[in-house]
């Protein structure tokens, strides 16, 4: 898949799964805008990037935050022009049963992993729809599909993605403009290393992959749901789970 000179938006672009799909992006000849909360956790993407020939910008925001949102889309619009893809990837965790889950704690990470994604849409869709062109990505996850005990925050966050995503679907399509969403199970990344080492055993021995997924296994699918090769699909969920879930 070809990506030359496009311009991708990678919201938490920092670590794991967002620095393996803004540099499969960059490879596939791409100019990324690295999106993460703070000016140095972008930059170190966007540095390694650079260091390996890449283009690479980097971009702090807090993408629950709609005056912060609007501002780094304008930067962006400004800077390299109307973006080709956005790829939602920003969320946050923070886990606890329902019956003792802090109030906080479930506005920080709907703020967080829902509301951002919906504020990074509304604050491209305009250029978007002008271009009669756009692709935009949400990472959801299996968790959004099947729910899981001690995430009701989270498993509502990634939900409410999959609703956004047929809802923008349908909205945009005419305008040449699709919206897909991915569910990857257990990947490994620093948000899943503290997992308890029976649930690993579990999906290692109950997945038909025989193991845990990686950052690599996602951003492929992310990059071909982003190609002018996918027009044709729009509003779907992809799982990307080992067969966990079958």
């Amino acid at each position: 898949m070809d990506f030359t000179d496009q311009i991708v938006v990678v919201t938490g672009a920092s670590r794991g799964i967002g620095r393996a799909i803004a540099q499969r992006f960059a490879e596939a000849g791409a100019v990324v805008a690295c999106v993460a909360t703070t000016e140095q956790s972008a930059g170190q993407t966007a540095l390694l990037l650079d260091q390996a020939g890449f283009r690479a910008i980097p971009y702090a925001c807090d993408v629950g935050h709609a005056e912060q949102v609007e501002a780094m889309m304008a930067n962006i619009q400004d800077q390299l022009g109307t973006p080709h893809v956005l790829v939602n990837n920003a969320g946050i965790a923070r886990d606890a049963l329902l019956v003792r889950m802090k109030d906080e704690d479930w506005d920080r990470v709907l703020e967080v992993n829902l509301k951002g994604a919906y504020l990074c849409i509304k604050a491209v869709t305009r250029a978007m729809m002008k271009a009669r062109y756009g692709r935009i990505v949400n990472v959801s996850s299996v968790v959004g599909l099947h729910g899981a005990s001690g995430q009701a925050n989270y498993a509502a966050a990634k939900a409410g993605l999959i609703g956004l995503t047929k809802a923008v679907a349908k909205e945009l399509g005419s305008r040449g403009v699709t919206c897909n969403a991915i569910a990857p199970g257990f990947i490994e990344t620093d948000m899943t290393h503290d997992l308890p080492e029976d649930f690993r055993k579990y999906v290692e021995t109950t997945a038909p992959a025989g193991r845990l997924g990686t950052a690599n296994d996602v951003a492929p699918a992310v990059l071909f749901l982003a190609s002018r090769e996918a027009g044709y699909i729009t509003g779907q969920t992809l799982t990307i789970d080992g067969g966990l879930f079958l």
